[in-house]
């Protein structure tokens, strides 16, 4: 079994959607487990009156305030029942489809950790085009080969949403950050396990910080800081 935690915050657009998306899928075996990070935009009121009694969704869990997508995270942790978990954000960036690939790559091969890379065995005007922006496809790839040369791996899209793990891998570790830099946190505290992340490549619809994009240059600053801080220094 899957467990599929989903961090959310003003997503007010999407959230029925990913939702049905993850549902349709029957032929794998989930939790789903919500959080609901403050959110003010009316995503808080969809979840308590149209999912909170509803069969499909295991447990909605709601923060009070906005404390991040890693403290959003957190909070799920210890809820996991699936032998593997995953992560999947709320705003239709990523197809759930490829969550399920995903888990039946890394349950047929039983390996620890499985990431969906972006970018992976995609040409170069396919990445223009899914990400949105020029300026973010260089950001990204900066940050995965900074994490490489601290973490001793051979990431191409170290921060990419969709991350599976064994369950017990997962629940063993102490996060902290509660932002975005769960993201460096996490694949550092891998490596710091010596565990080897396998990826596979996964499809892109990247949006526009106009359409609700929350990601901002100062994550990638506190992503930076995040992977010196867990590799040298915890």
């Amino acid at each position: 079994m899957l467990t599929i935690i989903i961090p959310v915050y003003n997503e007010k657009k999407t959230i029925r959607s990913i939702i049905t998306k993850i549902n349709k899928i029957k032929s794998l075996k989930k939790q789903i487990i919500i959080v609901d990070d403050g959110s003010t935009d009316g995503t808080k009121e969809i979840l308590k009156n149209e999912y909170s009694k509803k069969s499909g969704i295991d447990k909605i869990i709601f923060h009070k305030l906005n404390k991040g997508k890693g403290a959003a995270i957190k909070s799920a942790q210890k809820f996991i029942k699936g032998e593997y978990v995953g992560i999947q954000d709320a705003d239709l960036e990523y197809n759930p489809l490829d969550l399920q690939k995903i888990y039946n790559y890394i349950d047929k091969n039983k390996y620890d950790v499985v990431y969906g890379s972006r970018v992976l065995h995609k040409k170069k005007i396919e990445n223009s085009k899914n990400f949105s922006h020029r300026v973010r496809i260089w950001g990204n790839k900066f940050l995965t080969q900074i994490s490489n040369i601290i973490n001793h791996q051979n990431l191409t899209d170290a921060h990419t949403c969709y991350k599976v793990f064994n369950s017990k891998i997962f629940k063993s570790i102490n996060l902290k950050e509660k932002g975005f830099a769960f993201c460096p946190e996490v694949t550092t505290k891998i490596s710091n396990k010596n565990l080897a992340i396998i990826e596979v490549p996964i499809s892109y619809n990247g949006r526009t910080y106009n359409d609700g994009k929350k990601i901002t240059s100062i994550d990638g600053l506190k992503a930076i800081y995040a992977l010196v801080i867990y590799k040298f220094f915890s």
